[in-house]
């Protein structure tokens, strides 16, 4: 059976990391669904406009393995505010089911939340105080358990990577990373 994930969206996000998450999480097949938190089109940091497939609000009553929010400003103040995403993210955290987060976003959404409460988490350089345990913050991907964290634009390739490793093993990942030409 696929792995299950969702990938959040909102205007002014980071389309690298955005785009990362999505090209290798699909290389690797998971079922993948992007969604909004605002309307159905947005537009990133840059001006790229990503359709969601859907809002956030259809995916409420669902299940996914993996939650996965990209960074950027103001795209993760608007994941910060949206109450069905951050219900989700809780009761994603309480299953034991996997969430992550890059850039703004850890800072942001998660230590803002609570969702880093006892974890080890990074986040884009100058957030770090905003993290309630800082102590792993210059590393470019934290796994702490369920949570995942990665730092910004340029660690987005090895944070997808881990990703995919986490949901299906290192072997998969390997092989998404060298057809990526990834050292």
């Amino acid at each position: 059976m696929g792995k299950k994930v969702l990938i959040t969206v909102a205007d002014g996000i980071e389309e690298l990391e955005a785009i990362a998450i999505i090209d290798c999480l699909g290389r690797a097949g998971a079922e993948l669904t992007i969604a909004s938190v605002q309307k159905q089109q947005i537009a990133t940091a840059r001006k790229v406009k990503i359709t969601a497939d859907c809002l956030i609000s259809d995916c409420a009553e669902k299940t996914y393995d993996l939650i996965v929010l990209p960074g950027g400003l103001p795209g993760a103040e608007s994941f910060r505010d949206s109450k069905t995403l951050i219900e989700m993210l809780k009761k994603q955290r309480e299953a034991g089911r996997f969430y992550a987060a890059i850039c703004a976003s850890p800072a942001i959404v998660f230590a803002h939340h609570g969702l880093l409460a006892g974890k080890k988490a990074t986040c884009y350089p100058g957030m770090e105080n905003k993290l309630p345990d800082a102590s792993a913050a210059n590393q470019m991907v934290v796994v702490d358990g369920n949570c995942i964290t990665s730092r910004g634009p340029g660690t987005a390739l090895e944070f997808s990577l881990k990703l995919v490793e986490l949901l299906f093993g290192n072997e998969k990942a390997k092989q998404i990373a060298e057809a990526m030409l990834v050292r």
